[in-house]
């Protein structure tokens, strides 16, 4: 069966976005390929360089590949969301703070009626996180 993974992109930010969500998840930045190690025809600027044009993030299950696209894209939401799923009350707390630092709280964490604490971030990457923590 195919495993369907996540591809976000952070408009020039990638690799400080990608240490962010190292910090929070641990794990490991499992591939990078820089813009300079394209070949001559996908070139980009000069400046863009060390820029990642693909990377891979993965961290038990919290597995996806990122970029920084290309430096013409203008950075705008998107339509999809990551969504978070843990039973452990005090990790789901740590993480929502933790992606909420710099970001934009949408929806607190709190108690829901499915019988889990569920909350929404928008980090300061522009990504939607859905932080759900399942109650026994």
């Amino acid at each position: 069966m195919p495993e369907l993974q996540p591809y976000a992109f952070f408009y020039g930010k990638c690799e400080e976005a990608l240490n962010f969500y190292k910090s929070i998840f641990g794990g490991k930045i499992a591939t990078i390929m820089r813009m300079k190690e394209a070949p001559p025809e996908m070139s980009a600027p000069p400046n863009w360089g060390d820029k990642i044009m693909h990377a891979r993030f993965e961290s038990g299950a919290v597995r996806f590949m990122a970029s920084d696209g290309q430096p013409d894209t203008p950075n705008v939401d998107g339509n999809v969301s990551l969504s978070l799923i843990t039973d452990d009350e005090a990790e789901a707390t740590r993480i929502f703070n933790k992606l909420a630092e710099g970001g934009e709280v949408r929806m607190p964490l709190a108690d829901m009626f499915w019988n889990a604490k569920f909350g929404v971030i928008k980090d300061k990457y522009g990504i939607e996180w859905f932080v759900n923590c399942e109650k026994s």
